[in-house]
């Protein structure tokens, strides 16, 4: 279901995303649906980065808790 909004935007913005539009084919609203719904995606994308760092500053990485790993690593060699 699709709800009708009313914003105010700059007309400058407005004139650039008028022209984008047009050379898109597309119009305003998809367009702004669009834009909103990557804002939105990017939001949580930087949430989730700081969720991870946080959890890395309250349990840093030991020097070798990944060394099991280390022969995992090796690339091109024969059995």
């Amino acid at each position: 279901m699709m709800k009708t909004v009313q914003m105010t935007i700059d007309e400058v913005l407005l004139t650039q995303v008028d022209t984008l539009v047009e050379a898109l084919g597309t119009n305003r609203s998809a367009f702004m649906r669009e834009a909103l719904e990557s804002a939105l995606k990017q939001r949580q994308v930087k949430v989730l980065e700081e969720q991870h760092r946080a959890g890395y500053e309250r349990q840093p990485l030991t020097p070798d808790e990944f060394d099991i790993w280390q022969e995992e690593q090796v690339w091109g060699s024969t059995p």
